[in-house]
């Protein structure tokens, strides 16, 4: 085991060393298999697994077993960040990145830009042997610049299904063979890609292929242009954001339904779009609180990338809100046509700081129109469908990726924010613990 991936061993052994047993008790849980809350329920938990639920009349506390105190709290399956960047298991970042998503209620990441060392990372995280949420793994990006021709982006899928990778991540500047040699590739090994599409693809070429997921809703600005305008050969800006004049948004019902026609799934990244372009002055953005656990220069990188974006040329303020309307069409519509959206923020990346985007990402749903309920699914119940996982939902049998926050986020979803503690695959940590976390990554230049 490589020493670097033996993190946070003092916090390891504290919800280790955790009885085998817990209980929630006198808890409202949140399933998320339906729309409810069930009131005044024990959840028992056994090496990792739900092994009963009932209400605390009905359900024994076991004895010996931790109990962990529900009343006027609501228990809900832990999140997921499905557009992540996680860095190598070497880096000085990786521990910090790890602590605030766990802090922030988040158990699952999908790392879109995968490192060979990610693969051992995988499996010591669900041993126990380092700390930090499952990790679902990309092998390295295919691109413009690291596939030379369709024989070798096809033999690049092979290898990366032969180490193990969990799925393939498709960067911009792939060719229409090179792409479609790669989609054939993974196809045919069972193997999902996912993340942008190629403009010399095309959306409508990535649904016919099979991707599993379209990230960062690319590709569907230029897909709405009309006939007379030719969205590949002029210049779009950051996701075509500067299209947004010139779409036909009629067109967006008739792409929702394809995109659930094709089993596609798309996580929208809303957050990353609208930081980026919308009228928040950079000045406050700066000034966020999660921003004390990032370090200056990486900051000012953050508030220099909004500066330049905002006066790029074309550019303007009512080009900026119009874009952001029509993706939020685009994301209520999707969702009414039955495609299937995860919840992914795209952190870290700029004002994006891991766990706390992705409170902000669920807001984002809910102001596309989404109902809390349904931007929660984004993040659990959706997640689990889509990686095939036993977590996601509360209920008997499923592992306990669980998160007890202090007030009902189907009733204000920022209350996913209000986090009293964690249970990470079966161990619990506690608010107090997961403040102590926080607090030894709070950096001294951001106080």
């Amino acid at each position: 085991m490589h020493r670097n991936l033996l993190l946070f061993f003092s916090l390891i052994a504290s919800g280790a060393a955790a009885a085998d047993v817990a209980a929630f008790f006198n808890v409202n849980v949140i399933p998320m298999s339906d729309e409810r809350v069930i009131e005044q329920q024990t959840v028992i938990v056994q090496d990792g697994i739900i092994g009963r639920i009932g209400h605390v009349d009905e359900v024994p506390v076991p004895e010996g077993a931790r109990v962990i105190d529900g009343t006027d709290r609501f228990l809900i399956p832990g999140l997921a960040e499905m557009h992540a960047h996680v860095p190598p298991a070497g880096s000085e970042y990786l521990e910090r990145d790890f602590a605030l998503f766990v802090v922030n209620g988040v158990t699952t990441v999908r790392g879109m830009l995968g490192h060979p060392s990610h693969l051992e990372l995988r499996t010591a995280l669900l041993d126990g042997e380092a700390f930090g949420p499952r990790l679902i793994t990309s092998g390295p990006s295919l691109n413009g610049r690291s596939v030379n021709g369709a024989a070798d982006g096809a033999r690049q899928v092979r290898e990366q299904h032969a180490a193990g990778y969990d799925f393939i991540k498709i960067h911009p500047g792939l060719d229409d063979e090179e792409f479609a040699a790669i989609a054939a590739a993974a196809n045919e090994l069972g193997m999902p890609f996912a993340g942008h599409v190629p403009v010399a693809v095309g959306l409508d070429s990535a649904l016919a292929s099979g991707m599993a997921s379209i990230d960062h809703l690319d590709g569907y600005m230029a897909a709405l242009m009309p006939p007379r305008k030719d969205a590949s050969g002029g210049y779009g800006g950051f996701f075509d954001v500067l299209l947004a004049g010139d779409v036909e948004e009629e067109g967006i019902t008739e792409l929702a339904a394809a995109t659930a026609a094709a089993g596609t799934w798309t996580v929208p990244t809303e957050t990353l779009v609208e930081q980026l372009i919308n009228e928040t002055p950079a000045s406050e953005l700066r000034n966020r609180v999660e921003m004390r656990y990032v370090p200056a220069a990486t900051v000012d990188r953050w508030v220099s990338a909004k500066e330049q974006q905002r006066q790029e040329r074309g550019f303007s303020a009512e080009i900026a809100a119009e874009a952001i309307r029509i993706r939020r069409a685009l994301i209520r519509e999707l969702h009414d046509a039955g495609a299937g959206i995860l919840l992914g923020s795209d952190a870290p990346q700029v004002f994006n700081v891991p766990g706390f985007s992705l409170h902000r990402e669920l807001e984002l749903m809910v102001a596309a129109g989404l109902t809390p309920f349904e931007a929660l699914e984004a993040g659990t119940v959706n997640v689990a469908r889509f990686l095939g996982l036993r977590t996601g939902v509360i209920e008997t049998g499923r592992e306990a990726d669980l998160v007890l926050l202090d007030s009902n986020p189907l009733v204000d979803i920022s209350s996913t924010r209000r986090v009293h503690g964690v249970m990470l695959r079966g161990n619990w940590y506690p608010a107090a613990e997961l403040g102590a976390l926080l607090e030894r990554f709070r950096l001294d230049d951001r106080d």
